[in-house]
């Protein structure tokens, strides 16, 4: 990886309108509201962390920043993912490589974000975390990605450059259900087997 921080970019600017209230403030069985969770469980892999948040999402912008996280508030994020991964990447043109992750899955565990930032440290130029052969999240772009992820539009976020480029792709097996698992529901959080109805891929 050439030089600079590993920047891991929170996306958590989602409306959640599928879950009946804003989903990234409920709590999980710890108490811990759930994007919250998610940011704390990036951090150790990265030596940087964007949180990318809404106008309005002033009760979560207070939880992150109270937690040490940088904010950035994208009212273009309203517009769609593309928006909000745009807007990380641009606040941290020095990076050597960005770690997408989505916070509305807390349940990935801190060391599969650590393999996922590891590979790309050793070189990997787009990684992506597989479970049981299910793609996941989070996903990892080196900085010659930079360009196209700060020009990203719409709701698909970076699946275009990853579907474009599978030539660029490392894998990376991890036995966590938790890559694989979003809440879009409050059922969601209930107990439910492995590795069910996984997150859109990629970021």
């Amino acid at each position: 990886m050439t030089p600079g921080p590993l920047v891991g970019i929170l996306l958590a600017a989602g409306s959640g309108s599928r879950f009946g209230s804003d989903k990234l403030l409920h709590p999980l069985a710890d108490g811990t509201p759930m994007g919250l969770a998610a940011a704390r469980r990036l951090r150790p892999a990265c030596d940087r962390v964007l949180a990318v948040v809404r106008p309005g999402s002033e009760v979560l912008a207070a939880q992150l920043a109270a937690a040490g996280f940088e904010l950035i508030v994208s009212a273009a994020s309203l517009q769609g993912m593309g928006h909000s991964l745009a807007a990380g990447v641009r606040a941290a043109p020095d990076a050597a490589g960005w770690l997408i992750a989505l916070a509305d899955m807390p349940f990935i565990a801190p060391a599969s974000y650590g393999r996922v930032a590891a590979a790309l440290r050793d070189g990997g130029s787009i990684v992506v975390p597989e479970y049981q052969g299910r793609r996941g999240h989070p996903v990892g772009f080196a900085r010659q990605w930079g360009g196209q992820l700060a020009r990203l539009t719409g709701d698909e976020g970076a699946r275009r450059i990853v579907a474009g480029f599978p030539d660029a792709i490392v894998r990376c097996d991890v036995d966590d259900p938790g890559i694989v698992r979003d809440v879009d529901q409050a059922a969601d959080l209930a107990d439910r087997p492995p590795g069910a109805t996984p997150a859109p891929y990629p970021p």
